[in-house]
């Protein structure tokens, strides 16, 4: 078990420090920073300021130095635009964004998994065909089409506008958490249907279980293992899955920080931003491959 979990350990490391790499490449080789800083018409000399000041004219290898030395100080660098450290943005932003993401995580997983485990039960009827439409239909709806649904609606229908304010949060939360819900409910259904078919019911039933007894105490915990892994990425995806639906509703999100920081070149509140997605979903993952320690003891035993 040690050798599984420092594996595990490795894994994470190894997939943060790809990620900060890529991210930091990325970023300068998609253009020069300093001159998209600059006015249009500014001259060469006012670029090479930019460039001086933000330590752009130093080789590429020193700036990635410099730049993950500043990370393990526990320094992220600072705003271009506000001067302002880009944690502190971060920070400033996320309890909207975590409030907007726990909700819809919350409806997903109320309406997605009961509805995948109904239509696994029912298999074959109209029950289950309707709630696996509904499921594609969940899934395949655009998030940002769905919200302007949602906003027109409102508007039109209730005279009232979902958009920026406190009264966005339960639509901007089931606009954000529709995908997930289809997801849930499908996997929730596959997962269902293949521990049912599985040798160990058989088994409980030929000994007079009742069929409750085996759907609540032998299928669903075996049934709810994998289901863990696609929670713990819905839980990993709360920061950064909400780019387009804070976008759309104009909640004050991280996501909507990180768009405004795209747009305006601001290096500094990006890569701490895509920083910040990358350290939770590795730790996420890593937290549901630990897990699967104590839920699943196949793994144990190898």
């Amino acid at each position: 078990m040690t050798a599984y979990i420092l594996a595990k350990l490795f894994r994470a490391a190894a997939t943060l420090l790809i990620a900060v790499s890529m991210v930091f490449v990325f970023i300068r080789f998609s253009g020069d920073p300093a001159a998209a800083l600059a006015p249009p018409d500014a001259p060469q000399e006012v670029i090479d300021q930019y460039a001086e000041a933000m330590g752009l004219n130093k080789p590429l290898w020193q700036q990635y130095a410099s730049y993950l030395a500043g990370l393990a100080r526990g320094e992220f660098g600072y705003s271009i635009h506000t001067g302002r450290p880009a944690l502190e943005l971060f920070l400033e932003r996320l309890p909207s964004t975590l409030r907007l993401g726990s909700a819809a995580l919350l409806i997903a997983l109320a309406a997605g998994i009961p509805l995948g485990s109904f239509a696994a039960i029912n298999r074959g009827t109209r029950i289950d065909r309707f709630a696996m439409a509904f499921s594609v239909f969940a899934f395949a709806m655009p998030n940002f089409l769905f919200g302007l649904c949602v906003i027109l609606g409102g508007a039109l229908i209730f005279q009232v506008y979902f958009g920026g304010t406190d009264a966005s949060v339960l639509p901007a939360a089931l606009t954000l958490g529709l995908a997930a819900m289809g997801s849930f409910a499908r996997f929730a259904r596959s997962s269902l249907l293949e521990t049912i078919n599985a040798p160990f019911m058989r088994a409980a039933e030929a000994r007079g279980v009742p069929y409750m007894r085996r759907l609540a105490f032998h299928a669903a915990p075996n049934a709810a293992i994998p289901l863990v892994t696609l929670i713990g990425l819905s839980l990993g995806a709360l920061i950064a899955g909400s780019v387009v639906t804070e976008q759309v509703f104009g909640w004050p999100g991280v996501g909507q920080l990180l768009v405004r920081s795209v747009a305006t070149r601001d290096i500094a509140t990006v890569q701490f931003i895509v920083l910040a997605v990358a350290c939770t979903m590795v730790l996420v993952n890593l937290l549901v491959d630990l897990l699967y320690l104590v839920i699943d003891p196949r793994i144990r035993s190898r």
